[in-house]
């Protein structure tokens, strides 16, 4: 009588173990999937900071290349006439832009890299 008393114990804590280890695994499944929406949410949240961000930057800078593209036929006309010929102030416009553009080339580009690196980086962690 003893040895049945002893097998029911077995049995029964056999199945206690068993439904804890399936609750267990419930509760890690439940937590892997809530870990996981939450990533997609997160990311979600941080892409579109970054692209809403990125969006009144672009029209302002849309804006701003506009200006400057008038400006130099504005200046380029300017000096086509001081020079006596048109296409002479579009070359000293076009070199102006060609030195400019060495310069920060082999000057600041790294700096230049960095500053948009980070802002990049500072968006997605705002």
């Amino acid at each position: 009588m003893n040895e049945k008393l002893s097998n029911d114990f077995k049995t029964e804590a056999m199945e206690d173990n068993t439904k804890s280890i399936e609750l267990l695994l419930e509760r890690a499944a439940d937590f892997g999937k809530t870990t996981y929406e939450l990533a997609k949410l997160k990311t979600l949240d941080k892409t579109s900071d970054v692209v809403s961000s990125l969006i009144p930057h672009s029209i302002v800078l849309i804006l701003f290349a506009s200006f400057l593209f008038f400006a130099n036929f504005g200046v380029a006309f300017w000096l086509g006439q001081i020079l006596g010929n048109t296409f002479y102030g579009l070359f000293v416009v076009a070199a102006f832009y060609l030195i400019t553009g060495l310069v920060l080339h082999f000057f600041f580009h790294k700096r230049i890299k960095n500053l948009i690196w980070n802002y990049i980086i500072k968006q997605a962690f705002k």
